[in-house]
Parts: structure tokens; sequence; C-alpha cells
């Protein structure tokens, strides 16, 4: 019987396709920022993020320095914030749905029902996973969720970010199951003291990293952990 209590999952190439967020949205929010910035010029968290890019860049259009962090892929916070207002009216529209793997959601709901503790770390932000996860193919999936970490908690990378979601949820690292496709991740969170498995989808061309579990899919997950497989 597996002792684990909490699985800890990673978004982009753990239960989302990769191409997903660079085919869909990303090209949605760089179509629609023009739009959002002229139509909710007044919004206080558009206006947070205009005076940020002033206070970083004065004189310079907020509009190009958002295109220029886009095209660069920098993850800077005032784009960030824009981005997930843009993902969000797309969402709420019906415009964008979030085509998780197919295997997602019945693992994840009957790990849930069994009574295992789920959670979400992601370099997105949590606003950005709860969209992704509220608005999937298979409908809002977030009350299966009990938490949704982002960088603000630390770098995917560190050691300690892993410790301290372990301290936030009240266990052991050793009764936390980390997914990520990224072996520098795995790398941390096995260095944390948790257990780790690489996902090697197909689909996004994920090469095995050594040192690690290794599962296609998220049943194959389950085989290996000793945890509930879905009807």
């Amino acid at each position: 019987m597996s002792s684990l209590r909490l699985i800890l999952l990673d978004i982009e190439g753990t239960t989302l396709p990769i191409s997903f967020v660079q085919k869909v949205l990303f090209p949605y929010a760089e179509r629609t920022l023009p739009t959002l910035l002229r139509e909710q010029a007044d919004s206080p968290a558009v206006r947070v993020a205009l005076g940020d890019i002033e206070r970083e860049f004065p004189g310079r259009d907020p509009l190009a320095q958002l295109q220029d962090w886009m095209a660069h892929d920098v993850k800077a916070a005032p784009l960030k914030t824009l981005q997930g207002l843009a993902w969000r009216s797309g969402f709420e529209s019906g415009e964008l749905r979030a085509d998780l793997y197919p295997d997602v959601s019945p693992a994840l709901k009957a790990w849930h029902d069994s009574g295992l503790r789920l959670a979400v770390y992601s370099s997105g932000s949590a606003d950005a996973q709860r969209l992704l996860y509220g608005y999937s193919s298979n409908g809002d999936l977030t009350p299966l969720f009990e938490a949704f970490y982002d960088l603000d908690i630390g770098g995917k990378k560190v050691a300690e970010s892993y410790t301290e979601i372990a301290s936030r949820a009240g266990l052991a690292p050793q009764e936390i199951l980390f997914l990520s496709d990224v072996g520098a991740e795995l790398d941390a969170a096995q260095e944390a003291g948790c257990a780790t498995c690489q996902l090697i989808r197909p689909e996004d061309g994920t090469k095995p990293a050594p040192g690690f579990r290794h599962a296609a899919d998220l049943p194959e997950v389950a085989t290996q952990f000793g945890l509930p497989i879905s009807s």
C-alpha cells in the first residue's frame, strides 16, 4: 500500500501539451493584448502593470515592451499579469478551452476519490493554473485540487520550494509525489525528500532524465506507485 498522501503536479508537458501553451495561449494573448489595453485601461490590475512598465522603461510604448518580452519569452511580472487577464477573457467567453491529455481527468478523479490529496506547482501564475483546470475540455477540475502553487513559493529548481510546499501541506516530503517532465525540477524535489516521476510524453518529445522513474502517462504512474487506477 502506498504511503503517498499528496500528488503534486506540474502542468506543461505533464498534464497539458506544451504545444497548447506555445501555439494557443501565447498567440491568443499577443493577438488580444492591444484590445485589452484599450478597453480595460481603467482596470486596477492593468494600471498597476502599465505603471510598472513605465517605471522600468520610462517613455517606452508599453505595448511595444510587452511584445518585446513575448518575443524573447521573458517572464516579466507585468506581462504575466496582462496575459492572465487576456486568457481569462478568452476562457470565460468560450474562445479558449484547455485540452488536457486524455488520461489526466480520469486519473485525477480516481486519485481524489480514493482520498489522495492533489496540488499543482507550475511556473504559470496560480490564477492561470485555475483557468486551465477550470475551463478544461473535461469541465471544471479545480475542486479536485487543494492548492495551486506558483513561483511566489520559490523556484521550481530549488529544493527549499518543495520543503515549503510540504510544510504548508502539513506533510513530510516523503509523503509527496512530484510529477514533472523537467529533470532539474525533479532533482530539486528529490533533494527535498519527495518521491518523483518524470512524464515522458511522446507528443512533447520529452527526453528521459537519469535517476528517476519514468512514465508515459498518469495510469502508468499509478501502476508504478501503487495508486488507484481509473476504470
